[in-house]
């Protein structure tokens, strides 16, 4: 007896095939998902990293614009500060101190080149006033029946009297007859000049003196009415001779 087999009609699916097509799609499907991830990771500039499993979703696409727009800012400050260091150095000499700086030695050498002229000092008369300033009370000459010898000059007791000219000292004290605390200067030329009447004498026996150097203090000692100079002139000691023409001789005028 034939067993009779199963006809398969053409119209029939097979189940072989109906098994195979849902494991296609599946594949087909999660190929298409990779490929898409893929394709956005690459146009947003980032990097997509999928696994094959479908247990494990792929991890987000991570975006570099951020990190791009950060770098590109950084390399920018990195100019600027390069730029501002650079231009530093440069600004530091290129300034005009130096050039002021130089230009001030030379201003200076100009200046000093030109020295104030000095003042010329004027040198000192051989023959001075004994007592400058001073007023006439008795020119040389007869009074009350005697001669007066010499000239008499006024001023405040305790003014300065000066050597008429250079000499040494051949007397300093009283010189009696009258005369009261006195200098004698020898000239050295046959000349004597005598300082009457002092308060105070300034220099002793035997010293050099110059023209108006102060050898003593006007006074009244000796016969005297009031403080004075009772001034001499001597052709030889104590042979007395009119000051006043002797002293105008050599440019002093003493008022007589």
């Amino acid at each position: 007896m034939q067993e009779d087999s199963p006809v398969q009609n053409e119209n029939t699916p097979d189940t072989t095939t109906r098994i195979e097509q849902p494991q296609r799609a599946v594949r087909r499907n999660r190929l298409i998902v990779l490929t898409a991830a893929a394709l956005v990771a690459l146009g947003l500039g980032g990097v997509a990293v999928a696994t094959t499993g479908t247990d494990h979703p792929a991890p987000a696409a991570v975006s570099l614009d951020a990190q791009s727009r950060a770098e590109a800012a950084s390399r920018a400050d990195r100019s600027a500060r390069e730029s501002s260091t650079l231009a530093s150095p440069t600004a530091g000499p290129s300034t005009a101190s130096p050039s002021a700086a130089s230009a001030s030695p030379t201003k200076t050498a100009t200046a000093k080149a030109k020295p104030k002229p000095k003042k010329a000092t004027k040198p000192t008369p051989a023959w001075v006033d004994p007592m400058p300033g001073a007023a006439v009370t008795s020119c040389f000459g007869q009074r009350w029946g005697t001669l007066h010898a010499g000239i008499d000059l006024a001023l405040p007791s305790g003014t300065p009297i000066r050597a008429a000219a250079a000499g040494t000292v051949t007397q300093a004290g009283d010189a009696s007859d009258g005369y009261g605390n006195s200098v004698f200067i020898d000239h050295g030329n046959g000349y004597l000049t005598h300082y009457a009447h002092q308060s105070r004498i300034a220099v002793t026996v035997g010293q050099a003196v110059k023209a108006g150097q102060v050898i003593g203090y006007e006074g009244a000692t000796g016969d005297a009415t009031g403080p004075h100079l009772h001034f001499e002139v001597h052709q030889g000691m104590w042979n007395q001779i009119d000051p006043a023409p002797f002293m105008r001789a050599r440019g002093v005028d003493l008022g007589c």
